[in-house]
């Protein structure tokens, strides 16, 4: 690929500027390259004083078209050999995958390797910043030590759109803090079957509560893109309709009319779009038969069109090259997705081919520059309000709140929100701080279990995974002596001497594609062979379900005494503590209906299906907290 020389720009006293930067190996002391840049040259698109359309208009007419097109590439910075090709081939965004990391992985090591990038992206002659993403899904969660907080199925329990402000706020400034300025966050997807193993990234069944809870995209990004301190781009995904595919399959085909995809899926994605989200990511998914990133109606007619985002769209994880179906890029299938609204593409491995092929669709007037110039108007006007042109660098001010005691103080608050009651025979609950306590279960004192997917890896595992509070150090720092609580994971060793058993069972962590669940969702053998334990034993049984969805526990609940869902709830195991012993009483409300049995999958409000529990069901101490309709309305 030949790269063709960009417009007049501040290429030598970037250069230099670049060149100390990189010699100090530090991003602290020398002056940030764009500002120095301006200093000696100060073009239009330099001026923060000018309005960002005037700069994005200047910056364009300067532009050469293998600018423009590496604006439209994402690449996946491992993929980045040699890191001089981010330069090169003026590649617009880098990203880090669900299994990418840094070594040491810490919030510093994070830092360092964004601005050294940033660098790099700046030595062009034009010195456009690059955009870096990352899926920070429940916390800034590919960081050891980051603050975790509840999945989205939980958050939608809490019905506190304003905390899920809060807690988008809390992300944004973790974020910050290694350099990152893009979270592909949040999951607008409306879940209707629990077999779906991304229902966790949910906020709940029905339109409104997804609706309702696009205040994360306010709280990561502040009131006005870039206005205030630690904004951070926001990403409404996936459009559409992922949480309707037949069957929960991942990937699927969403095979409903038109009238229900604007009924059920579009509401959260026109709230978003209202919210001023950033960008929207599509979906892997199909709506009759048709892939999302070859669906110009969907795309360009009605989210860019009819509901008016000026962001700009990314397509999925390598999802332009699936849409023949074979492995490798076509140049068919870039121009397919290019024409349908894909504005930037996550390639994610071979730019060289994508950049090569996209080059040459639009060199055969298949790709229009009319279109290419709409993706980059689109991907420019968000830089710049990001003020990335001016602070290509990471603000360290903000490193230190990585894990900081005040947001793991906020995790608690909506770990502790988002428990549901679901069952209190004879008031056992809250649990006497002053109880003989045995606790079992293969999440009970296991924070990767807790935390579930999306955690230090895409797929999570369990184990002590990153830092933070298990449930189990949650009961013991509760309770009055903690020498009187028991713990044993399978159950062996209980007698009738206790006040109560607590037994933490449930899912062991999955994402994508592995958490589907076609078959069974009943609890694994190990779960049930330690609840037969427990109850063996006489002693009252409390069970706390750590989950990404609703589970088929119907068989089982006759045999305990209380039932309360804690879905994942992230490194602040404390918060279901403060439930269980009363410090707080319970006050989630389901965010999806309960099923009587996997069979009746998909069940949902309102069809007609009588579930175990209702969507909206939720017990506090005292009785039911009675609540006709408990979906908040979006402030």
């Amino acid at each position: 690929m030949v790269i063709e020389a960009g417009g007049p720009g501040p290429s030598a006293a970037l250069a230099l500027c670049v060149t100390a930067l990189i010699a100090t190996g530090t991003g602290a002391a020398p002056p940030e390259p764009a500002a120095t840049a301006r200093a000696a040259a100060a073009l239009p698109y330099q001026d923060p004083s000018l309005p960002v359309a005037d700069r994005v208009g200047d910056l364009l007419a300067r532009m050469s078209l293998d600018d423009k097109l590496g604006q439209m590439t994402q690449i996946e910075k491992d993929s980045l050999v040699p890191q001089s090709d981010l330069a090169t081939y003026r590649i617009g965004s880098v990203l880090s995958g669900g299994d990418s990391t840094v070594s040491p992985n810490n919030a510093q090591t994070w830092a360092d390797t964004y601005d050294s990038l940033q660098r790099t992206a700046l030595t062009t002659p034009l010195g456009i910043p690059m955009i870096y993403g990352i899926d920070a899904v429940h916390g800034h969660n590919a960081v050891r030590g980051a603050t975790l907080f509840p999945h989205n199925i939980g958050l939608g329990a809490t019905r506190d759109p304003a905390l899920v402000q809060d807690v988008g706020h809390a992300v944004a400034e973790e974020v910050s803090g290694t350099g990152i300025d893009w979270d592909f966050a949040p999951c607008l997807c409306v879940a209707r079957n629990d077999r779906w193993g991304r229902t966790y990234e949910s906020f709940g069944e029905t339109p409104e509560l997804p609706s309702a809870m696009t205040t994360f995209i306010t709280g990561l990004q502040g009131q006005t893109l870039g206005a205030g301190p630690a904004s951070v781009l926001a990403t409404a995904k996936h459009y559409i309709g992922d949480g309707g595919t037949g069957g929960g399959v991942d990937q699927g085909d969403t095979q409903v009319s038109e009238a229900e995809l604007r009924a059920v899926h579009l509401p959260p994605f026109k709230e978003a779009v209202r919210r001023g989200v950033g960008a929207v990511m599509l979906s892997y998914s199909s709506w009759n038969g048709v892939r999302s990133h070859a669906n110009k109606y969907l795309v360009t007619d009605v989210l860019k069109g009819e509901l008016g985002f000026g962001g700009f769209v990314v397509s999925d994880w390598a999802a332009v090259d699936q849409l023949d179906g074979q492995t490798g890029f076509t140049g068919a299938e870039i121009a397919t997705a290019v024409n349908a609204g894909v504005d930037m593409a996550m390639v994610p491995h071979d730019y060289k081919k994508f950049l090569s092929l996209l080059r040459g669709e639009v060199s055969a007037g298949r790709v229009s520059q009319a279109r290419v110039d709409d993706a980059n108007r689109r991907i420019l006007t968000k830089k710049f309000q990001l003020g990335l042109f001016e602070k290509p660098l990471t603000d360290r001010s903000y490193t230190a709140t990585v894990g900081s005691a005040a947001h793991r103080s906020l995790a608690r608050q909506a770990v502790r929100a988002s428990q549901v009651l679901l069952k209190n025979d004879g008031g056992v609950l809250p649990l006497p701080k002053s109880a003989r306590l045995f606790v079992a279960g293969k999440s009970a004192d296991d924070i990767g279990n807790q935390s579930g997917g999306w955690t230090v890896g895409w797929q999570g595992r369990s184990g002590a995974v990153t830092d933070g509070t298990t449930i189990l150090q949650g009961i013991r720092a509760a309770v009055t002596d903690p020498s009187r609580v028991t713990y044993d994971r399978y159950g062996n060793g209980i007698d009738s001497g206790y006040t109560a058993a607590v037994a933490v069972v449930g899912e062991t962590p999955y994402a994508e594609g592995r958490g589907d669940r076609p078959g069974s969702l009943g609890l694994d053998q190990e779960d049930l062979q330690t609840l037969a334990r427990l109850k063996a034993s006489g002693v009252p049984v409390v069970v706390v379900l750590v989950s990404g969805r609703p589970l088929d526990t119907a068989a089982q609940l006759p045999d305990w005494k209380a039932l309360l869902a804690a879905w994942l709830p992230g490194t602040e195991g404390a918060g279901v503590a403060d439930v269980l012993f009363g410090a707080y009483a319970p006050a989630g409300k389901l965010p999806m209906s309960w099923m009587s049995s996997a069979a009746q999958e998909p069940v949902n409000d309102g069809d007609g299906k009588v579930p175990l529990f209702p969507y909206g069901y939720g017990l506090t101490y005292g009785g039911t907290q009675p609540d006709p309709d408990p979906t908040p309305t979006p402030t």
